[in-house]
């Protein structure tokens, strides 16, 4: 029975992002949709203060011999590691560097930031992402991206014809937590707080806008400053629950989504799901995933962004319509339907 195997390490990152998000997704989605004698299971690396158990929905992933920096390094040095299976998916760029014969590796790359904007990363960041996406576009049997916008740039930078699987939204942001304390109208803003998600934009943005900015999301990197975001009278929520994102989502009365680059941009999608109207920049990426149904305004426009919120907030029959128009977009996308090319891609091997 043939097996394919996730690489689950993200799940467990200081700061798992987006990335994490699809992650897990995929994985249980996989799961769902194995065609007929498939297997599916993950694996992680050994973390000291982790058991297998204690992986947020990950049933029982394998534990592999070598702790995260002995697993990086390895794969990193191009050295034969290859951590079971007949098949392995790895839904970021850290994967194995060789595929051993008869078994098949397909490797998600979720932007290209590494090179359309390097500054918004650590230069380490910058050179083992360059380096991992490169050789999966080389050595792998298949590279998935989650946009043709991604495609297309990323065919432009490395040779490589890449497969598109879009993401989908969880259901697990089906929940609510009641008595959530939230202000009574609410601009939302999720993502990792790092510089190309554009916080600072949105900031300014809402020094013209008379109603509250709420973040969700963890600290990343680049000295974006959660203490001095609250000096400035933005509630800063952190990472939360999925019941709690879910109540926070839908009490919104718009979503902004600044980001100078995305490779997908799931918050967009999460929040059209649920009905909420949806203000984002013109990153190709986010503008694909709109698919128009949320207005456009130029990256690094705090001017923009503010008239864009104040369109929503002050017409009521705006925002329904954006709000009808999100939901009819969002549900083109699922995980199911992000998993059809994994499958494709690992069967006609």
């Amino acid at each position: 029975m043939p097996e394919l195997v996730v690489i689950a390490e993200q799940l467990l990152a200081p700061v798992p992002g987006g990335t994490g998000r699809y992650t897990g997704e995929l994985l249980r989605a996989l799961a769902a949709t194995a065609p007929p004698g498939w297997t599916v299971s993950s694996v992680v690396a050994r973390h000291s203060d982790v058991t297998a158990a204690e992986i947020d929905g990950v049933e029982g992933p394998r534990v592999l011999p070598l702790p995260p920096r002995a697993l990086i390094g390895v794969w990193e040095l191009g050295l034969p590691f290859w951590p079971g299976g007949d098949a392995v998916h790895a839904p970021t760029p850290l994967a194995p560097p060789r595929v051993p014969a008869g078994r098949t590796l397909s490797v998600t790359v979720h932007d290209t930031v590494p090179w359309t904007h390097p500054e918004t990363l650590t230069p380490r960041g910058v050179a083992w992402h360059r380096k991992m996406i490169t050789r999966a576009a080389r050595c792998a049997n298949g590279v998935l991206v989650p946009t043709e916008a991604v495609a297309g740039e990323l065919s432009a930078l490395v040779d490589v014809e890449p497969l598109v699987a879009g993401h989908g939204v969880s259901e697990a942001l089906s929940g609510e937590v009641p008595g959530f304390a939230l202000p009574p109208r609410y601009v939302l803003a999720v993502g990792t707080l790092e510089p190309r998600k554009g916080v600072d934009v949105l900031v300014e943005a809402m020094d013209h806008v008379d109603v509250p900015l709420v973040l969700v999301g963890q600290p990343g990197w680049g000295g974006v400053d959660s203490a001095e975001l609250t000096r400035r009278g933005v509630r800063v929520l952190g990472k939360l629950s999925d019941p709690e994102l879910a109540t926070v989502l839908r009490g919104a009365a718009v979503l902004a989504a600044p980001s100078l680059a995305e490779g997908f941009g799931l918050p967009v999608l999460e929040a059209m799901a649920a009905g909420v109207p949806v203000v984002h920049s013109d990153a190709p990426a986010l503008v694909e995933v709109a698919g128009g149904a949320g207005i456009t305004v130029t990256r690094g426009d705090a001017s923009g962004l503010a008239s864009a919120l104040r369109e929503v907030l002050d017409s009521a029959d705006r925002a329904t319509r954006l709000a009808e128009a999100g939901r009819l977009r969002a549900s083109a996308f699922s995980w199911e339907r992000a998993c059809a090319p994994v499958w494709t891609l690992h069967q006609r091997r």
